[in-house]
């Protein structure tokens, strides 16, 4: 049995997945990203091939893709492919119907038009700010001295919303301890926050050719309350994917080294 590896280095999170020559995931793991990016792989790495009984090491892997913010740092990796890519080939691979896409990483917010076979058609990327990115997300927890967890789902209880205008980080932060230093109610502020969110990823679903339905991959697609706030501010069905969506990036780039060694599914 051949066995492939996808890597994805992100700002946040390390991820790595392995898949058999059937396109079957038989190893995956998520790590919290180190400073050092060459370790944070290489551990992702390690736990990954030690779920699998036939392999010893990265090194006998028959092809592996690195992917993601540090995908130049990923040890053994034969080829690197743009994050961009990679997420689209694993929604594909994850759900075919779905051809579009919000990714939230650690840093930025990305729009992707999925083609038919799994590659990009389009895409739209906000990179210069990281208001809605995860860091944002972990920004905000803190000022309501929450897990992300515990966050995600605050908004859902909020009966109306408390409006964030400030549109930086920094800036948002400030507002929403003031806010809730007032005793303003904090699932109201909560369900402003994942709106003021949800209307930045408006350009990037236009941009990723949604009609009807869209799905979000990164850490942020477990937000319960942003997917709600995503489907209401865009009028679309956000679609859960099977699998796990913070693996798309790692998911994808083992696809593409499945098929760079030409291997079909059975």
């Amino acid at each position: 049995m051949k066995y492939f590896g996808g890597c994805d280095s992100g700002s946040t999170y390390t991820k790595c997945v392995i898949i058999d020559e059937t396109g079957k995931m038989v190893a995956n793991v998520t790590l919290k990203s180190r400073i050092n990016a060459v370790l944070s792989c290489q551990d992702a790495l390690d736990q990954a091939v030690a779920q699998v009984t036939d392999l010893n090491s990265a090194e006998d892997l028959t092809y592996l893709v690195g992917t993601g913010y540090g995908r130049n740092k990923v040890p053994f990796a034969d080829e690197n492919i743009s994050e961009i890519s990679c997420h689209a080939m694993g929604v594909h691979v994850a759900d075919p119907t779905v051809k579009a896409i919000i990714d939230i990483g650690g840093q930025d917010v990305k729009g992707i038009a999925v083609d038919s076979d799994g590659t990009v058609l389009n895409f739209a990327m906000n990179d210069k700010c990281a208001a809605g990115t995860g860091r944002f997300f972990e920004a905000m927890a803190r000022a309501f001295e929450m897990d992300l967890d515990e966050f995600s789902d605050l908004s859902l209880k909020a009966k109306n919303v408390i409006p964030i205008t400030a549109q930086c980080t920094v800036f948002a932060e400030s507002e929403v301890i003031s806010l809730v230093g007032e005793g303003k109610p904090m699932d109201e502020i909560a369900a402003g926050i994942q709106l003021s969110v949800a209307k930045r990823c408006f350009v990037m679903s236009k941009k990723a050719g949604a009609t009807d339905k869209i799905t979000l991959t990164g850490g942020c697609a477990k937000n319960a309350g942003l997917k709600a706030a995503i489907e209401k501010v865009l009028k679309l069905k956000v679609i859960d994917l099977p699998i796990d969506p913070q693996l798309m990036g790692a998911l994808g780039a083992a696809e593409f080294a499945r098929k760079k060694c030409n291997v079909q599914v059975v």
